[in-house]
């Protein structure tokens, strides 16, 4: 497996909200497990920070240790959610200063093939083989559920001005409910894990084209972020891609 990883606070904030993490854990039969995680924090600039910090650290040091196949991840990975979920709603509680504070996730947990996808909010992951893209995630918002319900095309969804309203974050109330997906990925697969500071301002065929297209894989994360930096950002803008392809990680 290869990674590569980039986050930025983009052109309007002055804080990153944003937190990712790779951790690498070994099977006893010596085969790599990647698990990758994105955050997106909310909650004003010292809390959101807190907020996605804890999502990443709190998930994977529940779900890594002793993780030996992708498999248990469909069961350890709830629980891991559930208790940085807790961590987070617990200190949102004690400190006035980070009440009401929350962070989306997304994460993925692969050896290279066998691959679980977790995720809660409208942080999103993507597949892409054979030069086509799929959203393997289903956003929780307001705006996902006004598509399912019928009541905008999907393809408004895009300029909705309530695009950016989720209903499902960890540490927001004292459970939490995450999807988990299951894939297979086959050689030359590529997943691409992102915040919305990407997803909002530059198109899954947008995204397509500067992985499958763009250029060397090894510059696509620094091509991706380019565009939404030049389209003014907005919004922190956070993404980590994962290739099928290749014996060691690089960040």
């Amino acid at each position: 497996m290869r990674y590569w990883a980039l986050t930025d606070t983009g052109r309007v904030r002055s804080e990153n909200q944003d937190s990712w993490l790779v951790r690498s854990t070994e099977t006893p039969e010596g085969k790599e497990i990647l698990t990758a995680v994105v955050c997106d924090g909310m909650g004003g600039a010292k809390a959101g920070n807190v907020a996605s910090r804890m999502g990443v650290e709190r998930f994977t040091e529940y779900l890594c240790p002793g993780l030996e196949t992708v498999e248990q991840a469909e069961l350890s990975a709830p629980l891991a959610v559930r208790e940085a979920n807790r961590a987070i709603y617990d200190l949102a509680f004690a400190v006035p200063e980070y009440e009401g504070m929350g962070t989306t996730l997304v994460a993925a947990v692969t050896d290279g093939r066998e691959t679980r996808i977790v995720n809660i909010g409208d942080s999103r992951c993507y597949l892409v083989r054979n030069k086509v893209i799929r959203q393997i995630t289903k956003d929780h918002s307001l705006v996902q559920d006004l598509v399912d319900r019928g009541e905008i095309d999907r393809a408004d969804a895009w300029l909705h001005p309530q695009r950016n309203y989720i209903t499902r974050a960890l540490g927001t109330d004292e459970d939490v409910i995450c999807d988990v997906f299951r894939e297979e990925l086959e050689p030359g697969d590529i997943l691409l894990l992102c915040s919305d500071g990407l997803s909002g301002i530059v198109n899954s065929q947008e995204l397509l084209f500067e992985i499958a297209y763009g250029g060397e894989l090894e510059t696509a994360a620094d091509r991706m972020m380019g565009i939404a930096l030049e389209r003014g950002a907005p919004d922190n803008v956070t993404l980590i891609l994962l290739s099928a392809d290749g014996p060691e990680a690089e960040g």
